[in-house]
């Protein structure tokens, strides 16, 4: 499993890269976790927020999160947690951004 999270270099984007390396450890699973402040990787994946968490290729996470359990859960699912239109902590079903 491959794992970035790209960012702005940001403050919430380093949050989410040092919390999803914690996940992973807790996890005990194996994962490369990578870091990139990119913007046009972010922008290639047609996303215009950041941080965003990558795994296997795929958008799962828009937006930063503090919450390690739901980090571990996105996480455990892999690739198969493929983002969807709802951005996260937002009700709006992605129509605001």
């Amino acid at each position: 499993m491959k794992i970035n999270v790209l960012g702005a270099g940001c403050a919430s984007c380093k949050n989410l890269f040092e919390l999803t390396k914690t996940a992973v450890a807790e996890m005990g699973i194996k994962a490369e976790v990578e870091y990139s402040d990119d913007i046009s990787k972010i922008i290639a994946l047609g996303i215009m927020q950041a941080p965003v968490l990558v795994i296997d290729g795929k958008p799962v996470l828009v937006g930063g999160t503090e919450n390690i359990n739901k980090l571990k859960e996105i996480i455990s699912k892999g690739s198969e947690a493929v983002l969807t239109g709802e951005k996260p902590g937002c009700d709006c079903g992605g129509k605001c951004c």
